[in-house]
């Protein structure tokens, strides 16, 4: 639920650190992605990675980053720097407190109505840190409490950053070892830099239930937000929910679903959380959100992968009532050719329609096919082709993409 933070869990086995670098060049045939007067251009990019996953411990630390650098051959765009992380630890002070930190870092768009350009991009960073106070009252009774702040910072200036303080209180109750129910409340403010301030609280009951192959959890309760900007107050309530479901089919094929419905705003992490979700920065913010997100992963006996993802989502800019919707569904293949040769291929539709704008709907549709060669136990050379395609009924928005990527990549450790 929107407020409440989530414990980083104990980490079940450590990994040593990880580096990965790589080189990659992308030619375009559309770079800007106009409706007319294409640019071609060619991107060189230098990529590096890191990961990380300490023993189980006093103090647990988990690291997932990519950072690159690309460089424009004709100077269609300026240089950029690319970022992409995800960290989190925690601390045990004694048995029952602990001290929590994470920090998200992505390149998120601005303008969902506009292609996904290093123009159209802003980063965003959210820190989170504070206190988890967790202690029983039974055997099958168990109180958590919370006390976290939050930053959050876009690259840009004219995205608004914020200090949120969040602070929450959650019961829990076994019923038995497989089904924990229990109920949660949480106070969210927020400061926004333009001046905006914005309150959440959120009351909800919360359950979790597993079977041998099925995993369930979610809650339902209820939310209230108030933004004041300029002596102008506005309160909004509802319904909100979550729904998480994994299904291990049988031992080569997974199903889940996940599903959720909030009261929040541009600043939270809602889009860190919920992947296929992008919000339109460009519009005020307190939000309305809806979405919904299922996959199915396959594996064959040949060694070869499959897997469909779909996904749905409402946002109701509440200080507008603007309306958008998003749609889409996507599949990926992969299948081993021979021991060091590997093919790759995607399909991916996704619909947008801007409620409240004339001639708003637009059509998207993405297609990649690739190979790549393992040259030697830690050297990879991949190569792939794509095209990319959006109708629109603003005929500015159209565009056609043609592109070719090739690349290197080195596991230093």
């Amino acid at each position: 639920m929107a407020g409440v933070v989530v414990s980083v869990p104990g980490l079940a086995a450590a990994e040593p650190l990880r580096i990965t670098g790589g080189l990659e060049s992308r030619y375009s045939d559309n770079a800007t992605l106009s409706s007319s007067n294409e640019t071609s251009d060619i991107e060189n990019r230098v990529n590096i990675g890191l990961a990380y996953q300490s023993d189980p411990g006093t103090c647990n630390a988990s690291l997932a980053s990519r950072f690159g650098y690309g460089i424009w051959m004709d100077d269609t765009y300026d240089n950029e720097t690319y970022t992409n992380m995800d960290f989190l630890g925690d601390c045990e002070i004694n048995d029952n407190l602990k001290w929590e930190l994470t920090d998200h870092l992505r390149d998120v768009t601005e303008d969902s109505r506009a292609g996904d350009t290093p123009e159209n991009r802003t980063r965003k960073n959210i820190f989170r840190t504070g206190p988890v106070l967790n202690f029983r009252l039974s055997q099958v009774d168990e109180m958590v409490l919370r006390a976290h702040y939050e930053q959050t910072d876009y690259s840009e200036s004219t995205e608004p950053d914020s200090d949120r303080y969040v602070a929450s209180a959650a019961w829990n109750h076994l019923f038995d070892p497989t089904l924990t129910a229990g109920l949660s409340a949480s106070a969210d403010r927020a400061e926004l830099d333009t001046g905006e301030e914005i309150d959440r609280d959120t009351l909800s009951a919360t359950f979790a239930k597993q079977w041998a192959a099925t995993r369930v959890s979610g809650s339902l309760g209820m939310s209230q937000l108030e933004s004041r900007l300029n002596n102008i107050t506005r309160k909004s309530d509802g319904i909100v929910g979550d729904l998480e479901l994994v299904r291990d089919i049988n031992p080569t094929t997974r199903a889940s679903l996940k599903a959720s419905r909030e009261l929040t705003d541009q600043t939270s992490d809602y889009d860190i959380r919920f992947g296929p979700f992008v919000f339109n920065l460009e519009q005020t913010a307190p939000v309305e959100v809806t979405a919904i997100r299922g996959s199915l992963d396959k594996q064959f006996s040949d060694g070869s992968t499959v897997g469909v993802t779909g996904y749905g989502a409402r946002t109701d800019y509440i200080l507008t009532d603007l309306t958008d919707y998003r749609a889409g569904v996507s599949s990926r293949y992969r299948r081993p050719v021979t021991q060091f040769v590997g093919f790759t291929a995607g399909l991916g539709y996704d619909f947008y329609d801007y409620g409240g704008e004339v001639d708003s709907n637009d059509h998207l549709i993405k297609a990649t096919v690739g190979l790549d060669y393992q040259m030697s136990q830690k050297l990879t050379a991949n190569g792939s082709i794509g095209h990319e395609r959006r109708e629109s009924e603003t005929t500015t928005r159209d565009y056609d993409e043609n592109w070719i990527l090739l690349g290197l990549s080195y596991q230093f450790r």
